[in-house]
């Protein structure tokens, strides 16, 4: 990690929601907030320390005008992991919080993270797999290119209490600034995925249609001992349309890496 890195994030003020004993294992969420990982990270405390962080400003947390881009927050939880003198971390990220899972594992140079898992992540181009624009998406285009069962998931805005729609529009303010330009993606981070060397773990819904399987393969591909898997019947989100096989398939990997030499 850079050695201006803990000058820069020492004053940063993390929400921090901590569970389990074990391997010590960081759980990032996407843009729909910190619910979209409370279930998995559930299930990893069974076994783990699980720590799952609010990304600065979701959910009302303060985000530093310092803190602007995905880098900027890999970071801050690069920082956190060396505060908390973290070894042998496993980092699981969901969408964009796969995105700041991939580009930690980029710049972690202390080699405390031995393990990744990216669900249906964003952040890299893959010629000819565009990412969906998420911003231009209505209510019901957002279910349609979300889940796997729309119907089941889709809220009519008019339905949603005022508190609610404003959270989520602060939400989407907060992603628009870390991850709108260029769009969802850094230019520089697909080439030197090959350098990341750790065990990963690439998940995707198969009906997933904000980035397809095709580009969570491509992305697979890029890493230096990448394993991609599709999880039937799931959308962009599978550890809530289908936590079984999600948690199955993560709890395996877990187990290989544990496996690991140190």
């Amino acid at each position: 990690m850079p050695t201006n890195a803990s000058a820069q994030y020492a004053d940063l003020s993390l929400a921090l929601s901590e569970a389990g004993a074990g391997r010590p294992v960081l759980v990032l969420h996407g843009g729909g907030g910190p619910a979209t990982v409370t279930g998995l990270a559930r299930h990893l405390a069974r076994t783990a320390h699980t720590i799952t962080p609010v990304h600065p400003g979701w959910d009302g947390t303060h985000r530093p005008a310092r803190l602007a881009r995905i880098d900027d927050l890999a970071l801050a939880y690069l920082h956190l992991l060396d505060e908390r003198r973290l070894r042998d971390v496993l980092v699981v990220g969901s969408s964009l919080g796969g995105w700041t899972a991939a580009e930690m594992a980029a710049r972690d140079t202390t080699g405390c993270i031995t393990g990744l898992v990216l669900i249906d992540a964003v952040g890299v181009h893959i010629e000819g797999e565009p990412i969906t624009d998420f911003f231009a998406l209505d209510a019901r285009g957002v279910a349609e290119h979300s889940w796997h069962d729309p119907d089941r998931y889709y809220l009519d805005p008019a339905d949603i209490p005022a508190e609610e729609l404003a959270r989520r529009g602060a939400n989407m303010a907060t992603m628009r600034v870390l991850a709108g330009d260029p769009y969802m993606h850094d230019p520089t981070l697909l080439p030197r995925l090959g350098r990341i060397q750790v065990l990963t773990l690439v998940l995707w819904g198969e009906s997933d249609r904000v980035v397809t399987p095709a580009y969570g393969a491509a992305y697979a591909d890029a890493f230096g001992n990448g394993r991609f898997e599709v999880i039937p019947e799931a959308g962009h989100l599978p550890q809530i349309e289908q936590p079984d096989a999600t948690f199955a398939l993560i709890d395996a990997h877990l187990r290989r890496t544990d496996a690991l030499p140190a």
